[in-house]
C-alpha cells in the first residue's frame, strides 16, 4: 500500500510517500515561502523523481490541525482534490500527534507543542508503548508557563518537541526533567504522518472520504476574534 502524506499545518511544508514500511521519498521545506507556492510543485517533483504516478497511491494522509488556519485549508483542499479524482480514502492525523511520531522508540513521555500566538501553545502528550503511540492528553491550547510548570512538577522525564521549543527555549533549557530533541525532530514530517496514518487505517480510526474530512480548529482565527470584538463594541454602544 502506497501512502501520500501532506502537511502544511505549521511553517514547514512536508510531503512524503511510504510504501508499506519503506520510505520512498520525502520533501520538507521549512521556510517562510507560502504553502500555496510550495505544495503542488513539491508533490509533483517528489512523484516524478520517485518514478511514481498519482494513480498508484492507495491512501492519502493529511494533517488536520491545529495550526495555521490558511495552511490547514491548503493541505486539506489538496488532499480532498486528489482523493476525489482518484476515489481514495483519507486519514486525518492531528499536528501534535504527528510531532510525537517523530520520537519513535523514545522511552520518555512526549509533549508536543506548536505556537498558538500570544503566550499559548497547541499541546498534546503521548508515550510509546510496544512501538505504538499512546495518547496521554489530547490536543489542547494552553498557556506555556502553565504547561512547563505542570511538566516540571511531575518529576518524570519529558521530551518536549515541536517548532515552539525555539520560541520558548529560555523557559525550557534550565529545567532538569524536560529535554529538547535534535532540530530534525522538531519539524513536522510527512513520513511520521504516513506512519501514524497507516496504523490508524489498519484499525479503522479517523478514516474519511473527500467529503467528510475537515480541518481541526481548536479556537477561532484572529480575524474571527477581531470581528467578534468589533461586534461586541458596536452592541455595547447601543
Amino acid at each position: 500500500m502506497k501512502v501520500l502524506g501532506i502537511d502544511t499545518s505549521s511553517l514547514a511544508t512536508s510531503v512524503a510517500v511510504i510504501e508499506d514500511n519503506k520510505l520512498i521519498c520525502e520533501y520538507t521545506i521549512n521556510t517562510k515561502k507560502t504553502h500555496s507556492q510550495k505544495l503542488m510543485p513539491m508533490i509533483e517533483n517528489m512523484l516524478n523523481i520517485s518514478d511514481l504516478n498519482i494513480n498508484e497511491i492507495d491512501l492519502i494522509a493529511v494533517c488536520e490541525g491545529p495550526g495555521s488556519f490558511t495552511g490547514l485549508r491548503i493541505a486539506m483542499a489538496t488532499a480532498k482534490a486528489i482523493a476525489h479524482v482518484n476515489n481514495l480514502p483519507i486519514v486525518g492525523v492531528n499536528s501534535v500527534e504527528l510531532l510525537a511520531g517523530n520520537m519513535n522508540l523514545c522511552d520518555k513521555k512526549i509533549c508536543s507543542i506548536l505556537d498558538a500566538q500570544r503566550t499559548q501553545v497547541y499541546m498534546g502528550q503521548y508515550k510509546f508503548e510496544n512501538n505504538r503511540l499512546v495518547e496521554l492528553k489530547g490536543v489542547d491550547v494552553v498557556e506555556i508557563d502553565e504547561l512547563i510548570e505542570e511538566l516540571k512538577n511531575t518529576n518524570e522525564e519529558w521530551i518536549i518537541v515541536g517548532e515552539a521549543v525555539y520560541k520558548y527555549e529560555d523557559k525550557i533549557k534550565d529545567i532538569a526533567n524536560i529535554h529538547v530533541p535534535a532540530p530534525s525532530h522538531n519539524v513536522s514530517k510527512a513520513s511520521s504522518l504516513c506512519s501514524i496514518a497507516i496504523e490508524k487505517y489498519n484499525n479503522n480510526i479517523d478514516v474519511y472520504d473527500c467529503y467528510s474530512i475537515n480541518p481541526l480548529y481548536i479556537r477561532k482565527s484572529q480575524a474571527e476574534v477581531q470581528y467578534d470584538e468589533k461586534m461586541k463594541r458596536l452592541n455595547d454602544g447601543k
